[in-house]
């Protein structure tokens, strides 16, 4: 007979309650870059040109009134708080939205978000172009400008100035009466 100690086998129930080794700290993400200028030279070479592109051709649409702000850590045109101060999230109000995503670009089109009527059309005219039709509720997603309907897009970016812009949101923003 030995007169050795034996290790003590590790007791599964403990070792299932021990704390878990802490994980290590993310670093704090960059923050966001507040301009325009600083949003596009941030981007990697391949996005860059594409949001450049995108950016002009929202330019040529879009109509007079709206500022071309940084919000949302994307390139936004629409209503500034200096202008309309009075907005449900304290944040101005977007018309439409420009950002570079890992693989694809997107189009924030908030025209469409609320009128389906707007929807509609969009995605009729891809059909007829034989174009993907790759839209959630507001985000039309692209990887290179030849992705777009140009027409079709354009349009719907020039259907609504800041003036009915204001107008439909004041009438959503009221509560209900009834």
């Amino acid at each position: 007979m030995s007169t050795a100690k034996s290790t003590p086998r590790p007791n599964a129930k403990a070792a299932s309650k021990a704390k878990p080794a802490s994980k290590p700290k993310k670093a704090k993400p960059a923050s966001k870059p507040t301009t325009v200028a600083a949003y596009i030279a941030g981007l990697p070479a391949h996005h860059r040109a594409t949001i450049n592109a995108a950016r002009k051709f929202v330019h040529s649409h879009i109509p007079k009134g709206y500022a071309e702000f940084m919000s949302w850590g994307l390139i936004n045109w629409g209503i500034p708080l200096s202008r309309y101060p009075n907005t449900y999230n304290g944040h101005p109000l977007c018309y439409v939205a420009l950002g570079a995503h890992k693989s694809y670009s997107t189009l924030h089109l908030m025209g469409c978000y609320g009128d389906a009527r707007q929807m509609a059309f969009l995605k009729e005219e891809y059909r007829r172009a034989g174009k993907k039709f790759d839209m959630g509720k507001a985000c039309l997603h692209f990887r290179t400008m030849d992705d777009l309907v140009p027409d079709a897009v354009g349009r719907v970016i020039a259907s609504v100035t800041p003036e009915t812009f204001l107008e439909n949101y004041e009438r959503v923003k009221k509560p209900q009466q009834g």
